[in-house]
Parts: structure tokens; C-alpha cells; sequence
């Protein structure tokens, strides 16, 4: 008879064994239940394996001059995303060896990690980093906090399980490296390396490389630019990790752990400096689509020329700073106390919180001699300025005159870095001015500066402020006298006016700015010389109603200009911008284009979201390098309407052409072309001063001004102030293109007139003079022309 089996008839050995099975297949069970139970519990509140896929970036928005310059990034991180393949080898071995030396085996989670984590918890207490993997962190990075909690933990794992099922080990590199997190706003290896050391990735350094994938695990505390010597610290450390696991040799260790910290703060260059119009570029986007516009990662082209939008931005500071050269000194911009000034590490913690502006650089004075001045810079160290450097320095005045120890001031730097003569003292001018220069064939921004600098103040004068013209509005009247029967050669009397108008409490008394009368003037030599009273009467034959009818053809607001007799004078207020717009139609042969400054618009995958199809200024499709230029089909309908006749626009052209040669524009000649039309604008009291001017291919304006309307000085008219910023801009602008004049209009006649009473001349001699057919002069006027010459008394207009 068989016995029922019993524990107590086994050996010893035999029932621990037992227990001891069943007690670790109970806790098996145990752990598998807590393991589902975790699963099911968190799982549904994470992205399923379904759902992972490639996560958004928030790139932020970038714009681009034509020629593809960055000129702003708009959006809370930096980022510059690059694919698995353009990221170098060595740089992801560095991050491997670095954060997680077993990524290529483990299955997104390494047990290894979290049993010694584990086991350090208990016998120790203390919590440790072991056991966080690459892909935990990506995991991290993309759903989850930086809480340090057990149930972030289990979510981590999880999300790696997740990611790992879906991914490949090298897509989860890819996002892992384009997301991380680098200091310095600089998210992802692409744009670490632009920050820290301003160049591409596959340019970088072993040393380079291995400081930035030291900097995942406390980017500011490894910060190189910060904490330079904790940065090299957290560097060989990763390079000792890259030679234990075999991937550098002795040589390339030993050579990186001795390579110097080469991590610097980019320096604003403005060269590609163009802040007002990605500033107009960004509110546009915003516009279009809302915030997404800060995180898509859109690309936007611009129309400006990065060389023409450097040149623009050194020809206005250079004219504001020789205005206040010409002016009073204003000052320090600060004082630092002597105990602040004697204190090595308290004088650069000072210069440290100063920035450039502008290109001025900020400056403390610290020694002040006689004829000289000491003064030190955070960048370029300790500067002295002898007399000369010193613009507001005269005679034997003492430098003391100017400034004192602990002063803050500026300088300006004029020459190469080598030269110490090349530094002269400067200060932020309070005059200000605006510069433009557009396509005139499509209206194509290819350079615009709103003031002396962004920083400073955001307000686009360019754009923005409305102000006077003053005689740079007289070309778009004589355009009218011409389209009313005028001719360049028809007489007008130079000759006082008296304005008396109920509106006014005096009667009106315009003066030509000499303040002489000419009597009986041709209208080129009225235009050329700016005669107030000639454009005076010009107007009144033309009448208001009129003129203004013949003006808002250029795009300029009938409701900007006054109707009355001051318009003649420039009275109306138009922004830099709608005059450049207005003086395109006379380089285009007539034609109204309107001023656009967005080519081109991507998304973050690359797809063209937006192009611009500017209207061109072409008579036919047939013949058309504007639209040939834009790529764009030969469309009827992408032809600008002409607004005034091609013979109207290339005589007040031509005229224009004998301001720059011989008038009020003369100083333009030391360019030494012959293609250049132009006019200068001063209004009363010197209060605005432009310059406006163009050659068939470019169009440009500047203009300087306070921005509360106070006078400037006597002197500061538009010849003086606004005319060399645009020579400047234009010898830059122009260098090696060959000179673009209008074609003359084969309906226009030359014919030899005499210079005196503008009629023809009868023995042969004379000058040259261009008219329409039915506008030349016939001989029976000449015979006659001398017998009704104008009066020149004072005419009283009512």
C-alpha cells in the first residue's frame, strides 16, 4: 500500500530547496503582477508605439537675406537640425561614450544601470543617475518633467520601450541629438556648434566635440563660455571615456586634453545685420500664422541684398556720427565711482553689462592727461586717445574738458584691429535716419536701416515716420507741369510772392533758400538750383486739383498732400519708403511697382508656403529680364501699369541728372558716374534733410532727422547731412556695375535752344534741349520770345 507523499520524509536539503523555489517563483510572480499592473496603470496615460513618430522640434523662425544670410531667428530656442548622416561619427560616439556607453545593446532600458542604481539605493540611501539611458532621456525630453520621482521613472521606461519598438537606434540618435538641450538657448548639437564656436559641425575639433557632449548633463554648470575650467574638466572626462572604449588613440587623447578653451560669444558683425526688417518679417509671420510662427521652423527669404544692407547700415551711422561731431558734446553716457574704477574684477563685471551699439564700443574712462585720455574696454582691453581722437577737442583745450576719470563713453573704431590710432572717441547720437534702396523694376527691398540701431530704439523711421520732403517732393510737380503742356525749356518767373489766405493770420512770403530772386528761369534750371518760387508758380499755372491728380500716380496719398500752395515746397508728409516708392516710376520709364520685401517662405519640411509674384515694371512680356530674373511665367497680368509716359519720366530724369552734375547734388559727382539722378529735400528750419536718388537699376533715400521735429542747425541742409550718407551707401552699392541710364525716348526731339529765353536758336548756337514733337519751339516763338519776358514785381496771390 502506497503512502501519501509528506514533506517530512524529505531530506532536509530537499524541502529548503523547495521553499526556496516556491518563494522565488511567488515573488516572480509577485513582480510580474506589479510589472503589469505598473503597465497598465501608466500605460494608457503615455503615447503608444502607434503614436511615436517624428517629434516636432519647434524650430524656431529664421530670416534670410536674398543671397541666403542670416539676418534674424525669432523663437525661445536655437536650433539648426541636421540628419543622422550629416552629423560626424565622432561627435556621436562622444555623446555614447559620454551618457550612455551601452546604447548600441541594450533595448532602451539598461537593466545593468538600474540594478547597480538599485543596489547603491539600498545600502547606501542615496539616490544616483545609473540606469538613465539615451533613449530614456530622449524620452524624458520629448513627454515628460524633469521631476526626480519614482513614477517619472516607470513613465521613463516605459516611453523608452515604446520609443525602441518604433525607432531605430539611429533615428533615436537623430532626435535625440537635434532635442537635447546645450546651454546658451542652443538646443541640439547643430546649433551648439554654431554658438559655442560659430562653425558647422563636420568643422569641429575632437576636443570641440567632446565639450559639447559633456555640456547634456548641466549645460550651465559645464557652460565653456561660463565655467571654463569645470568645462574642461566635464571634457576629459569624455575624452578619457572615448580612449577607455577604444575610440581615440594615445596621441588624439593626450593632444585633445591639452587644447585650449576655444569657445567665445559671437560678436555682432553687421555685415548681415538687417534687425528692422526681420523685425518686419516677424510681425508679418505672426500675422500669417500666428505663434506657430515661432516654433514651425520656417525659413523666409527676404529681398535684400546682404552686401547693399551692410553698406546701407555703415553710410547712415557714419552720417549720424559726422552730424554730432559737427555739435555739441553731450556728455558721459554714465559715472562709475572710483572704488568701481580702482577694482580690476569690478571695472570688467561693469564693462561686461555694457553692450555695443551701433558698432560704438563702450568704454571707462580711467586716466585723463592733459592732451590724452586713458580708457578700458572689455573687448579690445586699454585704449588712449591723444587730441586728435577726440573730435570735440579744439585748440589747447584740455582732455579734462571732455571727460573725466569714471566717465562711460563710447569709441568708434575707423581702422584695422592692429592700428590704435584708428579709435576715436564717440557717443550715441541723438540726430537720427533712415536709408532705403529698392528694385525699381520690382520693387524689391534690397536694403533698409530705420535708425542708428535696433537695440536702442525699435521704431522704423524708415517705414514709420512720416515727415516733410521738402524740395525732394519738387520733381513729382514738375513731372505734372510736364504732363500739362511744360517743357524743360518754358520760361518761369523767378520772382517774389505774396500768399494771403484767410487761413493764415500774416500773409505767406515764400523765399528761395539764398534768399536772392533770379527773374525769368527755364524750368530745368529752376528744378536743378531748387527755386522755391519758381515751383511756387509752377503749381499755381498747373492748379492744385490737378497737380495732386498727376502726384498720387506715384503711389504717394492724396490725403498726405495739402491743397494749397506749400505743397509746391514739400509740405507733405510721406515715410522714406513711399518716397523711394514714388521715384521708382522716373528709373523705370513710368511704371508704379509696389515695395515687397518677402520672396519666399518654407515650412520646416522645405515646401514653399508662400512666393512672391511682384508686378514688374515692362511695357510687353516679350522683352523682360525683370520677370525672366523672378523666374516667374511671362503673364500679362504680372505687368505694372504704367502711370506716367516714358518721355515725362526720362526728362525729369535728365534733369535730375544736371542736379547731381552742376545743382544742389553736385557732391554726388565725386562717385564719378554719369548715370546718377537726384534731388536734395531741407525743410524749414533744417528740421528733415533727404537726399533721393537713382540710376535705372536702384533707387535709394536718406533722410535725417530728429524724431521730434526740432531744427537741426543752419547748416544742415540735404546736401550736407542726408547727401553723404547716400554716397556712401551708393559707392558700395554700385561698385562694379556699369552705369544704367534710362534709354531717351525715341518720340523725344533734340533741339538747340537758346539758354536766355528757351526758345530755339535761330543763328545755330545754344544748347540742347529735349522735347515731345508737338512741344518744339518754332522759330516765329524766338523771333517773339523777347518782347513778353516776365515781370519781375511782387505778384500778390490770393
Amino acid at each position: 500500500m502506497s503512502r501519501a507523499f509528506s514533506m517530512k520524509a524529505m531530506p532536509r536539503a530537499a524541502r529548503i530547496i523547495v521553499f526556496l523555489f516556491a518563494g522565488l517563483l511567488s515573488a516572480a510572480t509577485l513582480a510580474v503582477l506589479v510589472v503589469a499592473g505598473v503597465y497598465l496603470y501608466f500605460g494608457p496615460q503615455l503615447p503608444s508605439a502607434g503614436d511615436i513618430g517624428d517629434p516636432e522640434l519647434n524650430e524656431p523662425l529664421r530670416v534670410y537675406t536674398a543671397d541666403r544670410k542670416l539676418i534674424g531667428e525669432f523663437g525661445l530656442e536655437r536650433r539648426l537640425p541636421r540628419t543622422y548622416d550629416e552629423i560626424p561619427p565622432a561627435l556621436v560616439k562622444a555623446f555614447v561614450a559620454a551618457e550612455d556607453d551601452r546604447f548600441f545593446d541594450h533595448p532602451g532600458v539598461d537593466y545593468q544601470g538600474i540594478a547597480r542604481a538599485a543596489y547603491v539605493l539600498a545600502t547606501t540611501g542615496r539616490k544616483t543617475q545609473g540606469g538613465s539611458t539615451i533613449t530614456m532621456q530622449l524620452a524624458r525630453n520629448l513627454y515628460l518633467t524633469n521631476d526626480r520621482t519614482y513614477v517619472r521613472k516607470i513613465k521613463e521606461i516605459i516611453l523608452a520601450l515604446r520609443l525602441e519598438s518604433k525607432l531605430t537606434k539611429e533615428q533615436i540618435l537623430e532626435i535625440y541629438l537635434n532635442k537635447i538641450y546645450l546651454g546658451n538657448r542652443a538646443y541640439g548639437v547643430g546649433a551648439a556648434a554654431e554658438v559655442y564656436y560659430h562653425k558647422p559641425l563636420n568643422e569641429l575639433t575632437i576636443a570641440q566635440m567632446a565639450m559639447i557632449a559633456g555640456l547634456p548633463k548641466a549645460p550651465s554648470r559645464y557652460n565653456p563660455m561660463a565655467n571654463p575650467e569645470r568645462a574642461v574638466e566635464r571634457r576629459n572626462y569624455v575624452l578619457s571615456r572615448l580612449h577607455a572604449l577604444g575610440e581615440i588613440d594615445d596621441e588624439t587623447y593626450n593632444s585633445a586634453r591639452e587644447a585650449p578653451v576655444t569657445a567665445t560669444a559671437r560678436v555682432t558683425d553687421d555685415r548681415y545685420e538687417a534687425d528692422y526688417v526681420a523685425e518686419m518679417v516677424r510681425q508679418d509671420m505672426v500675422a500669417r500664422f500666428g505663434d506657430k510662427a515661432y516654433t514651425s521652423g520656417f525659413d523666409v527669404t527676404t529681398t535684400l541684398d546682404a552686401e547693399r544692407q551692410r553698406a546701407a547700415n555703415n553710410a547712415l551711422r557714419k552720417a549720424l556720427l559726422a552730424y554730432d561731431s559737427r555739435h555739441a558734446w553731450h556728455g558721459p553716457e554714465d559715472t562709475l565711482d572710483s572704488a568701481t574704477v580702482d577694482d580690476a574684477k569690478a571695472l570688467t563685471a561693469a564693462l561686461e553689462e555694457m553692450r555695443v551699439a551701433g558698432g560704438l564700443v563702450p568704454a571707462v574712462v580711467t586716466d585723463v592727461a592733459r592732451r590724452s585720455a586713458t580708457l578700458m574696454t572689455e573687448r579690445y582691453g586699454e585704449v588712449t586717445l591723444n587730441a586728435q581722437q577726440m573730435p570735440w577737442l579744439g585748440g589747447n583745450d584740455p582732455a579734462s574738458k571732455l571727460v573725466s576719470r569714471g566717465d562711460v563713453v563710447r569709441l568708434a573704431y575707423t581702422g584695422s584691429k592692429e592700428d590704435d590710432k584708428a579709435w576715436t572717441l564717440a557717443e550715441i547720437p541723438k540726430v537720427q535716419g533712415a536709408m532705403v534702396a529698392l528694385d525699381p523694376h520690382t520693387g524689391g527691398i534690397e536694403a533698409l536701416a530705420g535708425g542708428f540701431d535696433f537695440s536702442l530704439s525699435k521704431y522704423n523711421r524708415a517705414v514709420q515716420a512720416q515727415r516733410q520732403p521738402g524740395s525732394s517732393f519738387k520733381p513729382f510737380l514738375y513731372s505734372a507741369a510736364l504732363a500739362h503742356g511744360f517743357t524743360t525749356a518754358s520760361l518761369i518767373n523767378d520772382a517774389p510772392v505774396v500768399y494771403d489766405s484767410p487761413d493764415l493770420s500774416d500773409a505767406w512770403r515764400p523765399q528761395n533758400y539764398s534768399g536772392r530772386i533770379y527773374g525769368p528761369t527755364r524750368m530745368r534750371e529752376g528744378l536743378v538750383h531748387s527755386r522755391n518760387l519758381v515751383s511756387i508758380r509752377l503749381l499755381r499755372s498747373i492748379g492744385i486739383d490737378a497737380a495732386v491728380e498727376h502726384i498720387a500716380k506715384f503711389g504717394l496719398p492724396e490725403d498726405q498732400i495739402p491743397r494749397n500752395l506749400s505743397m509746391a515746397l514739400g509740405s507733405a508728409s510721406f515715410s522714406p519708403l513711399q518716397m523711394a516708392q514714388a521715384y521708382a516710376v522716373f528709373a523705370n520709364d513710368g511704371f508704379q511697382v509696389k515695395p515687397y520685401y518677402i520672396a519666399k517662405i518654407e515650412d520646416g519640411r522645405g515646401e514653399v508656403e508662400f512666393e512672391a509674384e511682384p508686378k514688374v515694371a515692362c511695357a510687353s512680356t516679350s522683352n523682360c529680364p525683370a520677370l525672366e530674373n523672378t523666374g516667374s511665367q511671362r503673364d500679362a497680368s504680372r505687368l505694372a501699369e504704367r502711370v506716367i509716359d516714358a518721355s515725362n519720366a526720362w526728362l525729369v530724369g535728365d534733369m535730375m541728372r544736371d542736379v547731381v552734375k552742376r545743382g544742389t547734388g553736385q557732391r554726388a559727382m565725386t562717385l564719378g558716374r554719369n548715370d546718377l539722378s537726384g534731388k536734395t529735400g531741407t525743410t524749414n528750419d533744417q528740421i528733415d534733410a533727404w537726399f533721393v536718388g537713382f540710376n535705372a537699376d536702384l533707387v535709394g533715400i536718406s533722410w535725417v532727422g530728429f524724431d521730434k521735429l526740432t531744427p537741426m542747425g543752419h547748416s544742415e541742409t540735404g546736401g550736407h547731412a542726408a547727401l553723404p550718407m547716400w554716397i556712401d551707401f551708393m559707392r558700395v552699392a554700385l561698385k562694379d556695375t556699369p552705369e544704367a541710364i534710362p534709354p531717351r525716348p525715341a518720340e523725344l526731339v533734340a533741339v538747340s535752344i537758346d539758354p536766355e529765353s528757351g526758345q530755339r536758336s535761330l543763328d545755330g548756337g545754344g544748347i540742347t534741349e529735349y522735347f515731345r514733337p508737338d512741344n518744339v519751339p518754332s522759330a516765329e516763338e524766338a523771333r517773339r520770345s523777347g518782347k513778353n519776358a516776365p515781370s519781375n514785381e511782387v505778384e500778390q496771390l490770393f
